[in-house]
């Protein structure tokens, strides 16, 4: 029979990705087949499956930490924010509808919760446990009645609820009583235990406190868990903004500038670069704050006409041309590609009809995005000046159909032989659409040690581990953590499972 444990946060962005992470790497290493499942996800960065899937990104690196592959079944409704309370609804992977918020909250509701109930069904045939994420509050009195994230899903999952409080932010007591306190009866009684979060201060200075909230709910709490900077891929808008990258050194180091769209998406696409040594990877939103990087990256973005408004009406077109003029390398990715264009179209409108923008025109090219939405992953090999012949593998989604080129160089060739992106004849300006191109190490590793050279800096040290290493090791640690400061006994017996 599988068993279930609902992590469940008193607000968003206290941690509970990041938990689940670490309860699925810690029941992986105790011999458990484990599946994370987040029911419905409101992601920035989305990741594909192998069959061409889309979920939200935290479930692929959830089941990452699981030893498994991921499955839409890890995340069945996915909202990807489209432009102001507008939403793209993707149900089991696939495209199902842009809708209102409002509108999607009361005529999406049987529709989600069916395909949640079979989602769960299929994961409990193939695993013994079941790791669940909740989504924001479970406490949010308005929206509960329509609520696919929380305590619906428990009770579907017939999972016990551990209750996730940031004390880091503070208020994490009140928080935990205030949620408490807006549960039904019945909601309530799932809640078996609590994790406090995020914390950086001396244990026994807390104990007090921990002590009180037990007796004032009746409620254990499990465990402390300190506050781990381990750099996880950022998910929601909240963790986004409060995503720190590498700071200034002293040390030489090729700066990468990534261009904070108000849409961005996808900014996963650069994570490999934040954990590659001698590289200062840095998020940017005003003009006067770019200095004179390495490289200009114009990231994925969910809203490209909206987007470039916000460059133009910033200033941030004269600033990009600029640096461009001074040696500066600019790079697209995603729905960035588009932008460096001549003109690029995009559907626009109830019946789809493309509307064309004049875009940044570093790239002689003019694109169009006609509105598909299939997803795949796709390989071939690099065709950009530095890197040709390297082989390369990602994943796609709207991809950019190429108009008229002016002779331009495609980026990369597919393996059925079809171009990809372009690039300048020079190297300086290149754009994709596929996601993912810096998961490829030898082609990361290449691009890093172009940056590296017109800086003066040596080639890569070779003793660089990858990323996909890197993140083993980050999984490893979590469930150290884990092991460390919660009480997994007490979670095994409020699963009703035993220590294998």
């Amino acid at each position: 029979m599988t068993r279930a444990i609902m992590l469940q946060g008193t607000a968003s962005d206290v941690g509970k990705s990041l938990l689940c992470t670490a309860f699925c790497r810690w029941f992986h290493e105790e011999g458990y087949r484990v599946a994370p499942f987040k029911s419905q996800n409101m992601a920035l960065n989305s990741w594909i499956t192998p069959d061409g899937g889309e979920i939200g990104r935290a479930q692929a690196v959830q089941a990452e930490a699981a030893g498994t592959r991921a499955t839409v079944e890890m995340n069945p409704i996915l909202l990807k924010p489209k432009r102001e309370a507008v939403t793209e609804v993707v149900l089991l992977g696939k495209h199902f509808a842009e809708l209102e918020a409002g509108r999607y909250r009361e005529k999406g509701f049987e529709t989600g919760l069916k395909v949640i109930r079979e989602s769960l069904e299929r994961l409990s045939s193939r695993f013994d446990v079941l790791v669940i994420e909740g989504a924001g509050s479970p406490a949010e009195i308005n929206l509960k009645y329509r609520d696919l994230a929380n305590m619906k899903v428990a009770e579907l999952a017939d999972a016990p609820v551990i209750l996730v409080a940031d004390i880091d932010r503070g208020g994490a007591f009140a928080s935990v009583v205030g949620t408490l306190e807006l549960l039904e009866p019945e909601e309530r009684r799932r809640v078996k235990g609590v994790i406090i979060n995020k914390f950086r201060g001396i244990r026994d200075l807390l104990e007090p406190g921990i002590r009180w909230l037990e007796e004032r709910t009746g409620i254990p709490v499990l465990g402390v868990m300190p506050h781990l900077d381990v750099g996880l891929d950022p998910e929601d808008s909240l963790a986004l903004e409060s995503l720190r990258l590498k700071p200034a050194t002293d040390r030489p180091c090729a700066d990468v500038a990534v261009i904070g769209l108000p849409y961005l998406s996808h900014f996963t696409d650069l994570l490999p670069l934040a954990h590659a040594p001698d590289v200062r990877l840095r998020l940017v939103k005003s003009p006067a704050d770019i200095g004179r990087p390495d490289v200009v990256v114009l990231p994925g973005t969910e809203n490209p006409t909206e987007d470039l408004a916000w460059i133009r009406k910033l200033g941030w077109d004269k600033r990009i041309r600029s640096l461009h003029e001074e040696g500066v390398e600019v790079v697209g990715i995603g729905g960035g590609f588009h932008l460096l264009g001549q003109t690029f179209s995009v559907p626009s409108g109830p019946d789809s009809r493309p509307l064309t923008c004049p875009g940044l025109a570093l790239l002689p090219v003019d694109t169009a995005d006609e509105g598909n939405r299939q997803t795949a992953r796709r390989s071939g090999v690099s065709r950009l000046p530095w890197a040709k012949g390297v082989t390369v593998g990602g994943y796609g989604r709207n991809p950019a159909r190429i108009m008229s080129d002016s002779g331009i160089l495609p980026a990369f060739e597919w393996n059925d032989k079809e171009a990809e992106g372009a690039v300048a004849e020079d190297g300086s300006v290149w754009g994709t659409t596929l996601h993912g191109l810096f998961d490829n190490p030898a082609f990361t590793h290449r691009w890093i040690d172009r940056l590296r050279l017109k800086r003066g800096m040596s080639p890569r040290p070779p003793e660089w581990e990858t990323f996909a290493v890197s993140r083993e090791k980050l999984y490893d640690r979590l469930s150290r953590a884990l092991r460390e400061h919660v009480d997994m006994q007490k979670v095994l017996e409020i699963m009703g499972l035993s220590k294998k």
